[in-house]
């Protein structure tokens, strides 16, 4: 079920920036696959709101995996993304995920640190537990928030952005995010999408310079409503 014009979940949208919830499906950026991405949505949604004549100029400051649903930031300005861009790189920007997966934890908390190696032909990454050549460190913090019959809500912070690397690293530690059939669960998920979330981000505004939270609603469906 992909998003639309009509069913585009805007979280925050001032003259510089859009915060969207992103659907598992969606693309934040266009792609291969030649599919509708998201930030075409969205500039549809901004030219019939706002009457523009011409382009619309919207950059794609991050991305989400396909799969994965919640929160997504757009930038409506050039200097809102050329600002953005460099609080991403510089780290100023805080995401928390949550992320439904198989099984419960021995620990409540805890960090995992691994090597990553993504192979592009296969567009999956690989956990080394030494650096081999290509690899990069990758850093993880999660807590168990609930747990279910099967399934164990974490939340997840990262403090390194590698590709893959919730879905990697949970799967490592033998807890698969729900629906991930590339990183080792069995059964997909209805929607074909996983159950992990982008929930919140926090930063401070790249233009007025205001602190700003966001929380993305999470998917409605049983497993996510069984968490809340």
């Amino acid at each position: 079920m992909h998003t639309t014009k009509e069913s585009l979940q805007v979280l925050f949208e001032d003259n510089h920036i859009i915060i969207v919830n992103k659907r598992c499906g969606d693309i934040t950026q266009g792609d291969k696959t030649g599919d509708a991405p998201l930030s075409d949505i969205i500039k549809e949604y901004i030219k019939e709101k706002y009457n523009k004549p011409g382009n619309v100029f919207l950059g794609t400051v991050h991305r989400l995996d396909r799969p994965t649903s919640g929160v997504v930031i757009y930038a409506k300005t050039s200097k809102a993304l050329e600002r953005l861009n460099k609080m991403f790189r510089d780290k100023n920007i805080t995401k928390t995920y949550w992320a439904i997966v198989k099984g419960h934890p021995t620990k409540t908390k805890d960090s995992l640190s691994n090597f990553l190696k993504k192979k592009p032909q296969l567009n999956k990454s690989f956990v080394y537990k030494k650096e081999i050549p290509g690899s990069k460190k990758a850093i993880l913090h999660y807590t168990l928030i609930k747990k279910l019959e099967n399934y164990s809500l974490l939340e997840v912070n990262l403090e390194t952005g590698r590709h893959h690397q919730i879905r990697v690293q949970l799967s490592y530690i033998n807890h698969p995010i729900k629906g991930d059939l590339k990183y080792g669960d069995r059964r997909s998920n209805d929607d074909g999408g996983i159950s992990l979330h982008a929930r919140k981000i926090e930063f401070i505004h790249p233009v007025n310079k205001e602190s700003i939270k966001i929380i993305a609603p999470t998917p409605q469906n049983s497993i996510w409503k069984a968490c809340m």
